[in-house]
C-alpha cells in the first residue's frame, strides 16, 4: 500500500467526522417561517365572534380578513448548518443573523412582554384608525399596556384602563404618570382616577422598590376613550404590531352593512400608526405563503416592504397598502371587480 493511499485512509475518515461535526455545530442564525392564519370576522375556538361590538350595531358576513404570522426559531436555538442549509432551499423559508431574530440582551421574558405590549398597542390603534374612518372623534389617552404578575398593580389594574387622574392631577402623559409614582419613594399610596368598561374608578397602589425606583408594576402605552366598547378576542400567544391593517379593516366591515370583501378571503399585514399609515414588517414572504396556503385571494403588502417582494409570483393578488383608507378603498374596488387596477408595488 502507497503512503498517498495510507493517508487517504486515514484523512477520510477524519473529513467526516469533521462535516458531520460541521453539519450541528450551532451558527449565528435564525430562522422565519410561514405561520398560521386567523380569521378576524370569524369566530374563535369558543365560537364566539372575534370582533365582539357593545353599544353598536355589528354586522357579521360570510368574507374572511385574515391576518398572518411567522414562526422564529426558538428562543436560544441557533441554526446548525445542515438545519441553515434545508431552511435556505425552501422558498417559503428565510435564514437571518440570531441578533436580529432575537435581540442581544433580550431575554425570553422581555420578547413575551414586549410582544404582548404591541398586540394591544396594535389592537386598539386599528379600533381608533376604523372609528376615525366611520367619522367618529376618538380622544387619545394613557393607558395600562401590561400588567407584571408579580407586581403591586396585580388585580388593581387591569390592560385597557386608561388613565384619567394621577393624585389628583390630570393625566396628559405617560412620563407624567412615572414621575407621579417615583415621588411615592416614602412608601406612600399612588391614587390613580381611571376609566374602565365606561366607569370612573379610583385604584391607590403602594408601589415596590426596583433597583431604588418606586414600581407599580405595569408597562404603559398608547390608548383611547372609545365611544362604545369593542374587544378582539384573539389567541393569547400571539404577539406584534403586525396586524394592525387588518384588524382595522375588519373593525370597519363589521361596524358597516354589507361586506367589504364581496364574501372573498382576503389577507395582509402592516403596522398600523395613529395617523392610518400603514408601516413595514419583517417576514413578509413567509406572510404571504400563509396566506396563500389559507386560501386567500388578495393580499395588502405595506408600501415599504414592495422591495423585499420583487420577483415573488404568488398565486394572489398583491396590493399595496400606503394607509387604511387607501387600503380600503381598494378592497371595496376589488369586491366589485377583481380585475380592477389597483395600488401596486
Amino acid at each position: 500500500m502507497s503512503q498517498r493511499l495510507i493517508a487517504a485512509c486515514i484523512a477520510a475518515p477524519l473529513v467526516l467526522i469533521l462535516g458531520g461535526i460541521a453539519l450541528v455545530v450551532p451558527l449565528p442564525y435564525a430562522s422565519y417561517s410561514p405561520g398560521p392564519t386567523y380569521d378576524i370576522l370569524g369566530k374563535d375556538a369558543d365560537q364566539a365572534e372575534v370582533v365582539q361590538v357593545d353599544g353598536h350595531e355589528a354586522y357579521y358576513d360570510e368574507g374572511q380578513i385574515r391576518f398572518t404570522t411567522v414562526v422564529a426559531s426558538s428562543y436560544g436555538q441557533k441554526l446548525s448548518l445542515g438545519e441553515a442549509l434545508s431552511r435556505w432551499l425552501d422558498p417559503d423559508k428565510a435564514i437571518l443573523p440570531y441578533d436580529v431574530v432575537h435581540p442581544p440582551e433580550t431575554s425570553q421574558a422581555d420578547e413575551k412582554a414586549e410582544g404582548a405590549v404591541q398586540m394591544t398597542t396594535s389592537q386598539d390603534v386599528a379600533k381608533a384608525v376604523a372609528l376615525t374612518e366611520l367619522g367618529y372623534d376618538v380622544p387619545k389617552a394613557v393607558q395600562v399596556a401590561l400588567v407584571d404578575e408579580e407586581g403591586p398593580a396585580k388585580d388593581k389594574l387591569l390592560v385597557r384602563d386608561v388613565f384619567k387622574e394621577v393624585d389628583g392631577e390630570p393625566v396628559t402623559s405617560a412620563d407624567q404618570v412615572v414621575e407621579a409614582v417615583r415621588k411615592h419613594d416614602d412608601g406612600s399610596l399612588v391614587e390613580f382616577r381611571i376609566l374602565r368598561d365606561n366607569r370612573e374608578l379610583t385604584v391607590r397602589i403602594k408601589p415596590k422598590d426596583v433597583d431604588g425606583t418606586p414600581r407599580v408594576g405595569v408597562s404603559l402605552g398608547l390608548g383611547y376613550e372609545f365611544p362604545f366598547t369593542i374587544n378582539l378576542r384573539v389567541d393569547p400567544t400571539v404577539g406584534g404590531p403586525s396586524a394592525g391593517l387588518m384588524f382595522s379593516l375588519a373593525i370597519y366591515d363589521t361596524l358597516t352593512p354589507g361586506s367589504l370583501t364581496g364574501g372573498a378571503t382576503i389577507a395582509g399585514t402592516g403596522e398600523l400608526g395613529a395617523d392610518g399609515k400603514v408601516g413595514p414588517i419583517g417576514g413578509i414572504e413567509q406572510k404571504i405563503a400563509g396566506a396563500q396556503a389559507a386560501g386567500a385571494k388578495l393580499f395588502f403588502v405595506p408600501k415599504d416592504n414592495c422591495t423585499d417582494i420583487k420577483g415573488l409570483d404568488p398565486d394572489l393578488r398583491l396590493v399595496k397598502a400606503t394607509t387604511m383608507h387607501e387600503a380600503r378603498l381598494a378592497l371595496e374596488k376589488w369586491a366589485g371587480d377583481h380585475d380592477a387596477a389597483l395600488p401596486s408595488c
